[in-house]
């Protein structure tokens, strides 16, 4: 049997460079609620820069599984019905009917110097949004989201960065 002593350059090396590829902690404090109107009961609901374009009254769901476009968006976007491809999943409303689908459509949404690829399904219903973005893209982005806050936090760039959502949207 033997004994070894491991170098403590090798230890501080290894910690440095774990150090280094942590990403900063993403949380919420009640210093983020300044700004917002509390109490309330607010969706969150942002601007985002979809397919080139800023696109206000997006609602940011973290309860759906799938990135929604709604019709009014996808023409003013100028798109065709040859950008889109089949999906052949149904999809339930919020009132918990079938929804007739258009297609899929994949898009990219910018947010700074980040893009996050999104694959949305476009629907023909009336909403008062104009997209819904989903687990997906937050999952994507490696962010959370917080209605209480009204805000979206990811980590770029060794940074905290945030999107405010817009509460004068929502009433």
């Amino acid at each position: 049997m033997s004994v070894a002593r491991l170098s403590t350059e090798d230890d501080d090396r290894e910690s440095k460079k774990a150090y280094k590829e942590a990403s900063p902690m993403l949380g919420f404090s009640d210093e983020d609620k300044i700004g917002t109107i509390q109490p309330h009961n607010d969706a969150l609901i942002v601007t985002l820069r979809i397919g080139g374009y800023d696109v206000k009254k997006v609602l940011v769901d973290q309860g759906s599984a799938v990135e929604v476009m709604y019709l009014n968006l996808y023409k003013g976007l100028n798109l065709k019905p040859e950008d889109l491809t089949t999906y052949d999943s149904p999809l339930v409303s919020f009132e918990g009917k079938t929804v007739t689908l258009r297609g899929q459509i994949r898009l990219p949404i910018q947010i700074g110097s980040d893009v996050v690829e999104v694959d949305f399904i476009v629907v023909d219903v009336y909403s008062p949004y104009i997209a819904i973005v989903a687990r997906p893209w937050l999952h994507a982005l490696g962010a959370v989201s917080s209605t209480l806050h009204q805000k979206v936090k990811y980590s770029s760039e060794g940074q905290v960065k945030d999107i405010v959502g817009n509460q004068t949207m929502t009433r």
